[in-house]
């Protein structure tokens, strides 16, 4: 179980990937929302089962509801991996009808410590896919993450095509927002990336976002070049998804769309703010030296938060010392 946000339901896929294949003769059901759904598309042996917030299993009577509803499949273990609220009484309710259940352990305290101003303890954190599979394995299901399995690029529709174009060697995306500001590159260093990549004819650059403001951002971006295109609005999400698989290489801050493109098996680079990698949300299968991260030298109570939430006066500069130049080498070298 886990219902949001988007990053994190991304961030299971590979995980449940790896586990689909260690346990071929094992079943999974995934419980989440349905917008969701998409992301589990073509792993075997895994159902889907949309969480129905607004009307049947809203509120206690209707999580009450959604575990009557998951008994009637002879569930034998739940696996939380979300750790809240509502995902607590339904691994509560499983557990009091004699089924096994483990829930993930979000490290909150060790995220405190890095992240707190005064007496930081700055060290690597283990990574939400390994606290996911420590899940499975407390379960009885030890997973090997190291050999991962990724979905083949879909074949794009005659839609995507003609928005796209065709006469182009490489696919870069660039996903410039993020939920909260301190994680977003600002708007005229992120110009500037976009220009020098669109000086080179054969590559199409790609514009990803979300919602009336964005969109109008995107739209300015893209407007100088013919070879840059925004996407946001003109397709589906599931479509989307198949676009992003096509990707020679995702520029992403730390946001939603890096794990969906690290979950499809495609290269990101990530660019980051107040949050930094350490926190343990790096994307699938990245290495460090793809995630760019602000310069801790000038601003040296970076990370201030895990989720980008909190403001520290005088930081809100800190993306400035990532280097438009620094990035455009990045997203060559991977190319």
């Amino acid at each position: 179980m886990r219902l949001s946000a988007m990053g994190d339901v991304a961030m299971t896929v590979p995980v449940l990937r790896a586990f689909v294949k260690q346990y071929p003769t094992v079943k999974l059901t995934v419980v989440s929302r349905p917008f969701f759904k998409p992301f589990f598309n073509g792993i075997p042996n895994l159902e889907f089962f949309a969480f129905d917030e607004k009307e049947r299993h809203k509120g206690f009577p209707g999580l009450l509801r959604l575990f009557k509803d998951l008994k009637q499949l002879r569930i034998d273990a739940f696996a939380d991996l979300h750790n809240v609220l509502r995902s607590k009484i339904v691994s509560l309710l499983f557990a009091l009808s004699g089924k096994k259940r483990a829930t993930v352990d979000k490290g909150r305290e060790g995220k405190k410590e890095l992240t707190r101003t005064e007496n930081k303890i700055f060290k690597q954190l283990p990574t939400m896919f390994e606290r996911h599979a420590k899940v499975f394995e407390e379960l009885g299901f030890p997973l090997d993450l190291s050999n991962p399995e990724f979905p083949e690029k879909a074949v794009l529709s005659a839609e995507i095509t003609d928005l796209i174009g065709e006469n182009y060697q490489k696919l870069i995306g660039i996903a410039p927002f993020a939920q909260y500001d301190s994680k977003v590159y600002p708007l005229d260093l992120m110009e500037e990336v976009i220009a020098k990549l669109a000086e080179n004819k054969d590559q199409t650059i790609l514009l990803f976002g979300g919602g009336k403001k964005e969109i109008e951002i995107l739209d300015s971006l893209s407007e100088p070049f013919k070879n840059v295109i925004n996407v946001a609005g003109k397709i589906k999400f599931q479509q989307e998804l198949k676009l992003i698989s096509n990707l020679d290489v995702m520029l992403s801050m730390d946001s939603g769309n890096a794990h969906i493109a690290a979950m499809l098996g495609i290269k990101v680079v990530t660019l980051w703010g107040a949050t930094h990698h350490y926190a343990g949300f790096l994307p699938f299968n990245q290495t460090l030296e793809n995630a760019l991260t602000s310069d801790r030298n000038q601003y040296p109570k970076l990370p201030t938060s895990v989720y980008g939430n909190k403001i520290v006066e005088g930081y809100e500069d800190a993306m400035r010392t990532i280097l438009p130049s620094t990035v455009i080498q990045k997203i060559q070298s991977l190319l």
